[in-house]
């Protein structure tokens, strides 16, 4: 009998055809706290899937054979790690750096949130319905699905919103920690004002390392800074972006909001930085770059995978970009050039735009 490559076409067919049987899983451990029960305390320690019932307090009552079917697939895509005992049967898990990004860490963040909030029921009906953004891009399919856009829903949904801002949180406190010990571009900024800021977070952080910074304006959306806490040396600024002037200030910041914009949308915010700042400024622009050749790499694989789930769920004409895109936009709005090109993580990239 012939033996089947292990690189076939057919293999590679039927591994996309049963992705979603990735993401699922992941959904599972998660709701099922399998992550944080491995995860105690820092200990690392290989557990049975019996053994996670019953420290789940599900015991007899959870299928055990069926967990273990959940943690093989998510093992061989890098999640947990398989111990086998001698006799050939036993299988215990741990986690790999992979699965330790999904527990919970001393300050009860993770990656979890992140990965909840895209599988959410309102967002699934959306996916079968993404050839719809193909033929007709005038509307989402998220729109075409609830009549209105994710913002707008979260809204009138307060458990959808508040897993949207557990999700945002775990993702930017660990890119902040990142960002702030490599990059070092607000040296001499005495005003900085953050587009987008939402809490003022990240505004906050930013200013408790630069003291140069005497004052921060947190400019986002009136009801958005309504519900902000107040922060010492932290204006918050309440208008839209498409419609409101931004607060003058020495530099811009903007983390991961020009992705679900247009690029018409882009060129007018970009002008509204420019008009905002001194001869000298600069806008500091935090978002993923598209890479201009398409690979197989996990960083070009999010990347892409991200601009799908914008054009299904956020706009069909929002997108991320490559630094010859943003670079475009940038002169377009006025900015003499891109000064300088920062790679934060293998995800986010820092453009620095001077006036």
């Amino acid at each position: 009998m012939e033996r089947i490559q292990t690189n076939s076409p057919i293999l590679a067919i039927m591994e996309l055809a049963n992705l979603v049987s990735v993401p699922m899983s992941l959904n599972a451990v998660i709701k099922l706290k399998v992550l944080d029960t491995i995860w105690q305390d820092g200990s690392n320690n290989p557990l049975s899937a019996a053994e996670i019932l019953s420290a789940i307090a599900l015991g007899p009552a959870g299928d055990a054979e069926n967990l273990q079917r959940i943690l093989r697939l998510l093992t061989s895509y890098g999640v947990f790690d398989e111990h086998i005992g001698k006799d050939g049967r036993e299988r215990r898990y741990s986690l790999t750096e992979v699965g330790k990004a999904l527990a919970a860490d001393e300050n009860g963040l993770s990656y979890a949130p992140y990965i909840l909030q895209h599988h959410q029921d309102a967002l699934m009906l959306a996916w079968p319905r993404v050839h719809e953004a193909v033929l007709d891009p005038s509307s989402e399919p998220f729109v075409k699905v609830h009549g209105e856009l994710p913002y707008s829903y979260y809204g009138k949904n307060p458990e959808m919103n508040l897993l949207m801002q557990k999700a945002m949180s775990g993702v930017s406190v660990p890119f902040m920690e990142t960002f702030l010990d490599r990059y070092d571009g607000f040296q001499g900024v005495e005003t900085l004002v953050d587009v987008g800021g939402n809490s003022g977070d990240c505004l906050r952080l930013i200013m408790n390392k630069y003291k140069s910074i005497k004052k921060g304006i947190n400019f986002d959306l009136p009801e958005v800074v309504e519900k902000a806490p107040k922060i010492p040396g932290i204006e918050h600024v309440g208008g839209d972006l498409l419609k409101s002037n931004i607060p003058p200030g020495d530099a811009i910041f903007m983390k991961w909001l020009l992705v679900t914009c247009t690029d018409e949308e882009c060129k007018h915010i970009l002008k509204n930085c420019s008009d905002a700042l001194p001869s000298g400024g600069k806008l500091i622009i935090c978002d993923p770059l598209l890479p201009n050749h398409t690979d197989d790499s996990h960083r070009s694989r999010a990347i892409l995978e991200a601009d799908i789930y914008i054009m299904t769920m956020y706009r069909t004409k929002g997108k991320h970009r490559t630094e010859t895109e943003y670079r475009a936009l940038g002169v377009a709005a006025g900015f003499t050039n891109l000064k300088a090109n920062f790679k934060i993580d293998n995800y986010f990239t820092v453009l620095e735009f001077e006036k």
